[in-house]
């Protein structure tokens, strides 16, 4: 049992893309891993004991999400979503969050399992992609309108070249 405990305090401790950490039942955080520390700034002595809604923005504190977030996660069994979320510094970051209520085998709930991901590089990625899009659907509609401005061109030049030959023909003696 202690060995099995090392390894699996070993594995999460070894996760450094994803904080995660556990919530008692109230969102009190209980415990911090190194991915925890590396994408929030927090060290586990300075928040442990604290409200995981510190980790929120004062906007999403006062509408009341956090609360939101662990009733969703005890009546749909999960709790999966993409918002601003604050580190230790101040600087917001988007994060990609997912809580799991914790159960005892008698039903009781234990806490919550709370994994967060930094996703701020990827949507900042798909917000470029989009842009390029955009501006590949209007430089596409500048070559559309371009395209017609020279076939009507075209077409204009044709009917004033007859008109001129015919009158320059009635010009003629």
């Amino acid at each position: 049992l202690y060995e099995s405990e090392r390894q699996f305090r070993l594995l999460v401790q070894g996760v450094h893309d994803y904080a995660i950490y556990m919530l008692d039942p109230t969102g009190i955080v209980t415990n911090w891993n190194a991915g925890a520390e590396a994408i929030k700034g927090y060290k586990a002595g300075e928040i442990v004991g604290k409200h995981f809604s510190v980790f929120y923005t004062a906007a999403d504190q006062a509408a009341g999400r956090p609360a939101r977030a662990l009733e969703t996660a005890l009546r749909e069994g999960k709790f999966e979503g993409e918002a601003l979320r604050v580190r230790k510094d101040g600087q917001t970051f988007w994060a990609s969050v997912v809580i799991d209520p914790i159960h005892d085998d008698t039903g009781r709930l234990l806490g919550f399992a709370k994994v967060t991901r930094d996703v701020t590089e990827k949507r900042r990625a798909a917000d470029e992609i989009e842009h390029a899009r955009e501006a590949l659907v209007q430089a596409q509609k500048m070559e559309a309108i371009g395209r017609l401005t020279g076939g009507v061109a075209h077409d204009f030049n044709n009917l004033l070249t007859v008109i001129r030959a015919s009158a320059d023909f009635l010009r003629r003696p």
